[in-house]
């Protein structure tokens, strides 16, 4: 049967893509179907038809899967932000665990993966300690925040976010009061004008500290006193900023931010590891599972105190400090130099002396810092953006030849692929264990150890040259022309470069040709310096004759 746009389908939900839609069949016709869960049995409008395939919008549940759930939040359906609130927590792991298992065998090739269980959430709500509330306007022209509807820059009015911190619709409530209050226009994307674009808002779950940031398009906001004094009265204010963004693109954050009460930055932890975390830093938000991950990646690393270690796309340092607890040395590079600088200062305020940063792109530093400066690494660690590691960066690791190469990944499609290049090319797969950061989503990271491949066994073979009774084996030839092979030729420049770096002190030329004379050694070598022998004032003291000889020791002349 032939589908078009706008029919009706009945349809048994038997799968789910990776996006997190539900996938069904209809007399062979696959449609998919958003907010459908797996086990559903639904009518679905097809929206978008081709030959074999359809996309479809949710219209009823004719029977509701056991795996669906009511959702927690009212706006879940509308807002692009969960993909899987209407799944049970138990079934959206299966499903992360699914998706990654998926790539790796689809993309990267790999059977028989060496998995472990998904670490999950114990409370998968309220985790985030971040969040970026786009302002605008609704249709009735009032001042609103929330979230994007999905594929959209609609904003869903919601300031009470399932996933955030309760603290959020506080804020939320006094700056959208203030706006009113003063007349403050929100950003209008069509036009460019208006003032407000964004309401940012960053917590430390550990330390309870709390930091709001404007960012507006502007210099200034008006009667920003009056609104610092309505913030401060939210237990927890830390910091309040301004951040100033004039350009006419979908990038939240401008490059210039403005303190206008309180610290330049709030501080949280991981483990045992403090971190200054200012608006523009890059901090996991969800630092629970954070720990668990970092906590993962270190015992893979399998660090025992006087191992080198490279962290590649490290960020403000969160994964190179944690390293540094166990590592002997840890260098970290990040191509944002904001983000240096926070790892020196996060590296500062913990002691932590044993590690080195470098602003790039790992991918150029890594091969400058190997190839020009011959540094090494018993480990690499990585843990890059989406789009996954440069291959200049991949070709880098294979020459360095780590033990071990620990892949923290965002995403699970990129990680395949840079497996299967680092596989196909001497190491081997040996864990691989998801963790679920963000619950509620179809995101999932994870963490895997890389070891380079050792040969399965050795062989011993004997080679002899000759027949009969005069063979002679390889290991006696190769003896026999070392005893014969001839001496390097010492200098003079070569025991004086010797003696100024054991003793840090020069020796004249003539020194050491008197030396050699009473030694009854060859003086072919500085007959200049002979005849300046015979002048009285050219003798060597005596510190300086033991040193020769030494000298002359260490290279072997006497």
């Amino acid at each position: 049967m032939e589908y078009r746009k706008n029919d009706i389908v009945t349809l048994e939900i038997v799968d789910c893509g990776t996006d997190g839609e539900g996938i069904g069949k209809a007399d062979g016709f696959t449609v998919f179907v958003k907010d459908a869960v797996i086990g559903d049995t639904i009518m679905a409008k097809i929206m978008k038809a081709k030959k074999n395939y359809g996309y479809g919008r949710l219209m009823e549940i004719l029977k509701p899967s056991p795996y669906r759930v009511e959702p927690v939040c009212l706006s879940a359906r509308q807002c692009g932000g969960c993909q899987l609130q209407a799944v049970s927590y138990e079934e959206q792991k299966v499903f992360k665990e699914k998706k990654l298992r998926g790539h790796l065998e689809r993309i990267g090739g790999f059977t028989e993966l060496p998995m472990e269980p998904l670490i999950g959430m114990d409370e998968p709500y309220h985790y985030r300690n971040k969040a970026q509330f786009p302002v605008g306007r609704n249709k009735e022209g009032k001042i609103v925040t929330g979230f994007y509807a999905g594929r959209t820059h609609a904003i869903i009015e919601n300031r009470d976010c399932a996933l955030g911190i309760p603290q959020n619709k506080d804020v939320l409530d006094r700056v959208i009061a203030h706006m009113e209050k003063y007349n403050i226009a929100p950003y209008d994307e069509a036009t460019g004008k208006g003032l407000v674009r964004h309401i940012f808002v960053r917590y430390g779950f550990f330390t309870g500290e709390l930091m709001v940031c404007l960012i507006i398009n502007g210099q200034d906001l008006p009667h920003q006193r009056e609104l610092v004094e309505k913030l401060c009265e939210i237990p927890g204010m830390t910091s309040i900023s301004l951040n100033m963004n004039k350009k006419r693109s979908n990038v939240i954050l401008g490059d210039k931010v403005k303190t206008i009460w309180g610290e330049d930055y709030i501080t949280d932890k991981i483990g045992d590891i403090s971190y200054e975390i200012s608006p523009l830093s890059f901090f996991q938000v969800n630092p629970k599972q954070t720990w668990k991950l970092y906590s993962k990646a270190l015992e893979y690393a399998d660090l025992h105190g006087e191992e080198t270690v490279w962290d590649l796309y490290c960020g403000i340092g969160t994964i190179s400090l944690f390293l540094a607890q166990k590592a002997k040395f840890v260098r970290g590079v990040e191509i944002v130099p904001a983000a240096i600088e926070d790892a020196k200062r996060n590296a500062q305020i913990n002691h932590i002396e044993n590690v080195e940063f470098f602003v790039g792109k790992a991918e150029e530093v890594l091969p400058r810092e190997y190839e020009k400066n011959g540094v090494y690494a018993d480990v690499i660690v990585v843990d890059p953006p989406r789009k996954g590691c440069d291959e200049m960066l991949l070709k880098t690791i294979l020459k360095m030849q780590p033990k071990r190469v620990v892949y923290v990944s965002c995403d699970s499609a990129t990680l395949a692929r840079d497996l299967r290049f680092l596989c196909d090319n001497g190491y081997e797969l040996k864990k691989v264990c998801g963790v679920d950061q963000f619950p509620q989503t179809v995101h999932v990271e994870t963490v895997v150890l890389l070891s380079h491949k050792k040969a399965d066994s050795y062989i011993h073979i004997d080679v002899e040259f000759g027949e009969g009774e005069g063979k002679i084996p390889v290991d006696s030839i190769a003896k026999r022309a070392e005893a014969y092979k001839p001496k390097e030729k010492v200098t003079y420049k070569m025991i004086k470069e010797y003696i100024e770096a054991k003793y840090g002190f020069k020796v004249h030329t003539a020194y050491i040709a008197e030396v050699k004379r009473n030694l009854g050694l060859p003086m072919y070598d500085a007959p200049n310096a002979v005849e300046e022998l015979k002048q009285p004032r050219k003798h060597p003291t005596p510190e300086k004759v033991e040193a020769i000889k030494d000298a002359l020791r260490y290279f072997a002349v006497i």
